[in-house]
């Protein structure tokens, strides 16, 4: 090779890492000479040629005339599942490379006839059992981080965290592809994580590549078998992207109408049962082994029983040899339990709002006794006609630890919701599943309830309960996007927006929180793509869903229905918080204060200082350690009765708006909103920022699962307890 080759080659190799390039005549120059040498391209470099011409500003013929002769490599290499599906075509030979290029001609939303064809004749051709493989390995590898990592400029998107543009299209073939293949439940699942992977968003771009899940879930929707089903009724429940997430509706919409049932009764049948054989419990025989899958809480947890009768986590090593699928499809399983599990926990979460109820049997035969579904439904409060029952262990029972009359079981079941309930019986039903160490999936004993406040009797229109807080934009409109509301993402530029909603169809109602963006050019204000790092919040109101939507200028005013934007026409008129039934005032309101406690940046240990030039300084003092919310104040009376458990009971007490905590080193004061620490007596602030995952595993017992909060509160509790036993060098020397 000539130094001229060496150079040129170099060079190729360096502009191989770019993502795209503005200047297109060195990229012509450096094709044409090594074509004139009889050189193959780079693939890295090809790559770069492609993406270049993908790009909007792009406007070079000539680079574009060289481009359609170069035919390889067929795919953009650099992505783990693009080299995986170009090693593989090339074993395959013409077979393969066909499959490659058919796979690029997905550009439409869905499969023609003629797609559908062409693509069945290639699996006949390679084979049903390995284009199975392949196309599970190749869907496998999506999520994988990339091969031949772009430099990322300061200030730029991280394009590593995208797909390549070049391959989306036979990334959507691919999906399309596996639709064809026989029904099967590791099929369906390859194509679900391609959804949720095609929906991992990227700072500053948003989702990662959304035709790309739409494909997964149009794929979904054509292929055959329950398990395509469930797994679009579990993304149902989990997507918060609204252009899929309103696909996915579509297509659920479309199954249930093809059975003749509604949407609900799809997405509550829908869900398999994973190998359990009983509610949270299932076992396999293999060989002389016991393969036992449980759920624990919100989790499935696979063990084995050996033939002496003992317990091991473990595989054996007899199993491991003689049954290596077997074990695939159980540890298998246990993922797809636990998505599964997380799905259905938030869709019961939202069947408050949903005036959903059920005749009895239907209810018991899809929730009390399904295998997965029972796991959290027995955690559960449920109404039967007007009477609430549990399940004690055995069977569901009332307060009075009574049957169900059989008389009873023809009424309607709904869940339980304390809004409306004697505050007796609801302090006896927290005592009740304490005394059944029963766990929640989510706050329904311990829910907080929002009753008309008298100045919002004053206001008559709309609360200002959580107005005035300053909260980090992407965390709140993550957060609100979770809870079914829909928060458009503020930049700072001269332009229109509409508060946060959550439409209320069942109720003929939307609620809105109006936001608007604070700051500007400073320091920390704005994102690199222009958008507000914090909103400021203002009033909550409702309006009848068919309403004009309400819009504000994006840094603030006053906002006003239009249909343009900017039309200065009457506003409608919000409905009186008096006529909102209690149930929806105190549901949105406890979002509301949901999205506040999460998102405030008074939780930020890190902000003593008041955040950047020290402005919000005031702010994160009042909400660091001020009044509780309703949240804090449930937080409070839980804490009460959990302390006396603790490891550390008797250096801890519950007073007021902190738990006091007593070390060896000092006393100190933990807010139960913020969780901020106070070192007392001079309240010195200590700055301690959790680890992401931190448990308060010596509790022993919590009555519900989801206050990430209150397990940070246990776990500084229990540290500060043990001060003398610090360690970290950060903590030590604030002490």
């Amino acid at each position: 090779m000539s130094r001229a080759q060496i150079t040129r080659r170099s060079r190729m190799d360096e502009l191989g890492t770019a993502r795209s390039l503005h200047q297109y005549h060195e990229l012509i120059t450096l094709v044409r000479e090594e074509q004139e040498a009889g050189g193959q391209l780079p693939g890295p470099f090809v790559a770069l040629l492609r993406r270049t011409m993908l790009d909007t500003y792009a406007h070079s013929p000539e680079l574009q005339a060289l481009l359609d002769r170069i035919e390889d490599p067929v795919l953009n290499p650099g992505e783990a599942w693009a080299d995986r599906a170009l090693a593989d075509a090339a074993e395959l030979g013409d077979p393969g490379r066909r499959l490659l290029m058919h796979l690029k001609q997905a550009t439409a939303a869905k499969p023609s006839a003629a797609w559908n064809r062409t693509a069945a004749a290639l699996i006949d051709e390679i084979g049903a059992e390995a284009a199975r493989r392949l196309v599970l390995d190749w869907l496998d590898r999506t999520g994988s981080p990339r091969t031949h990592p772009l430099h990322v400029a300061p200030r730029d998107h991280d394009h590593n965290a995208l797909f390549d543009p070049y391959n989306t299209d036979a990334l959507r073939g691919l999906a399309w592809l596996a639709a064809l293949l026989p029904p099967s439940q590791d099929v369906a699942r390859a194509l679900g994580a391609l959804v949720e992977t095609a929906l991992r968003k990227v700072r500053g771009i948003g989702p990662r590549a959304p035709k790309v899940a739409n494909a997964g879930v149009t794929a979904l929707s054509l292929a055959e078998g329950d398990a395509a089903l469930a797994e679009l009724a579990r993304l149902s429940a989990r997507v918060t992207y609204k252009g899929t997430l309103k696909q996915l509706g579509a297509a659920l919409d479309a199954k249930a109408e093809a059975l003749g049932l509604t949407r609900e009764d799809i997405e509550e049948l829908a869900v398999p049962s994973y190998g359990l054989t009983e509610v949270g419990r299932g076992e396999r025989q293999l060989g002389d082994s016991t393969a036992v899958l449980e759920i624990h809480g919100g989790k499935a947890v696979l063990t084995w029983r050996t033939a002496a009768g003992r317990t091991v986590k473990s595989v054996p090593a007899a199993v491991r040899r003689d049954f290596p699928d077997e074990v695939k499809e159980l540890r298998a399983a246990v993922k797809d339990i636990d998505r599964m599990l997380t799905a259905v926990s938030e869709r019961l979460d939202r069947l408050f709002l949903a005036r959903r109820g059920w005749e009895f049997w239907s209810w018991r035969e899809r929730f009390l006794d399904h295998p997965l579904v029972g796991a959290l439904a027995r955690r559960l409060i449920w109404l039967v006609g007007d009477t609430p029952v549990a399940f004690d262990g055995t069977d569901i029972r009332t307060l009075e630890g009574d049957p169900v009359c059989v008389s009873k079981a023809g009424a309607r079941v709904e869940l339980w919701h304390p809004v409306g309930r004697p505050d007796r019986e609801i302090a006896a039903w927290r005592d009740r599943l304490e005394q059944l160490g029963v766990t929640q999936p989510f706050k329904q004993a311990h829910r907080e309830v929002y009753p008309l406040t008298d100045a919002e009797r004053t206001t008559g229109t709309y609360s200002n309960r959580f107005a005035g807080h300053i909260l980090g934009q992407y965390q709140f409109n993550a957060l609100a996007a979770v809870r079914g509301w829909t928060a458009k993402l503020r930049l700072c530029v001269d332009d229109a927006y509409p508060p946060a909603v959550r439409g209320l169809p069942e109720w003929g109602l939307r609620a809105e929180y109006w936001i608007e963006g604070i700051g500007g050019s400073e320091d920390g204000d704005l994102t690199d793509s222009g958008a507000y790092a914090r909103i400021t919040t203002d009033q909550v109101r409702f309006h009848r869903i068919d309403a004009p939507a309400n819009w504000a200028h994006a840094g603030g005013g006053e906002y006003r229905p239009s249909t343009n934007r900017f039309s200065r026409t009457a506003p409608a008129e919000p409905v009186p918080l008096s006529e909102v039934p209690a149930l929806v005032l105190s549901e949105v309101l406890r979002d509301v204060d949901l999205f506040v406690g999460v998102s405030s940046v008074g939780n930020d240990p890190t902000w003593q200082d008041g955040g950047p030039r020290g402005r919000f300084r005031d702010y994160w003092s009042a909400y660091g350690f001020g009044e509780l919310s309703a949240t804090a104040a449930t937080r409070r009376d839980l804490l009460t009765r959990l302390v006396p458990r603790l490891a550390a009971a008797d250096r801890c007490t519950v007073e007021g708006r902190f738990l006091h905590v007593r070390g060896d080193r000092h006393a100190y004061r933990i807010h139960l909103g913020s969780g901020n620490v106070l070192i007392d007596p001079y309240e010195r602030y200590l700055c301690i920022v959790p680890e992401r995952g931190a448990t308060a595993a010596d509790t022993g017992f919590l009555p519900f699962e989801g206050d990430r909060m209150l397990t940070v509160i246990l776990s500084k509790a229990t540290l500060l307890a043990r001060d003398s036993e610090i360690t970290d060098p950060t903590i030590l020397s604030q002490l």
